[in-house]
């Protein structure tokens, strides 16, 4: 691994310790939130747990493109981190405390992790040639 760039590997660190932290949520959801929360916030924090592991993929697929040499791939895995920690974030605190206003914060993660994806979009089309 010595010949991935510092900026590829944080990238891919970062990666791997939030599909660990998603797995984790994800079971705790499963196994001790089942009898602790209604359905409608259990499902809020499942939601929460699996966009976090999706972007988790999505990371690693950055790290893996900026490694290949594709221009702007890191900076979209850490737009990506962004929209994570915003969208699941306020969505694991929202079904845990059922404090509302945080449903209101949590389209600002969505939104991140929607341009995260435009910008590996955009990076790989204009690397093309």
């Amino acid at each position: 691994m010595s010949d991935w760039s510092r900026p590829a590997l944080a990238l891919l660190s970062a990666a791997a310790l939030n599909a660990l932290v998603a797995v984790a949520a994800g079971a705790f959801g499963a196994h001790v939130l089942e009898t602790r929360l209604d359905e409608k916030h259990l499902r809020i924090f499942e939601t929460a747990a699996r966009y976090h592991v999706y972007h988790a993929l999505g990371m690693a697929v950055c790290a893996l493109a900026a490694q290949a040499g594709l221009a702007g791939a890191v900076r979209a895995g850490w737009v990506m981190q962004v929209g994570v920690a915003i969208f699941a974030g306020t969505l694991y605190a929202l079904a845990l405390t059922k404090v509302k206003v945080l449903g209101a914060i949590t389209p600002i993660g969505g939104l991140a992790m929607m341009i995260a994806w435009l910008m590996l979009a955009w990076a790989a089309w204009s690397s093309r040639r």
